[in-house]
């Protein structure tokens, strides 16, 4: 299955070198969760503080369908 992945801010480190973007089009296994796809990409568990999944707050255990929507937040600083 294909489901699209977005990091936003800190996090795009974590795509290939060779993106130009913040987004990903990724093929899962069936089964496979939310949690397995930030693992795919060697995202620590911990730096995403805000995770959506087809733009409703995830916590990781969700399974994914095909043609799901991930997209990933790190911790907003500033004063």
């Amino acid at each position: 299955m294909h489901v699209e992945l977005r990091l936003y801010a800190s996090l795009q480190k974590f795509l290939p070198g060779n993106s130009t973007d913040n987004s990903r089009s990724v093929e899962m296994e069936e089964g496979a969760t939310v949690k397995n796809l930030l693992e795919k990409f060697q995202i620590p568990l911990d730096a995403p503080k805000v995770i959506f999944l087809n733009g409703i707050h995830a916590r990781g255990d969700e399974v994914l369908k095909n043609g799901d929507r991930v997209g990933a937040f790190p911790p907003v600083a500033g004063g």
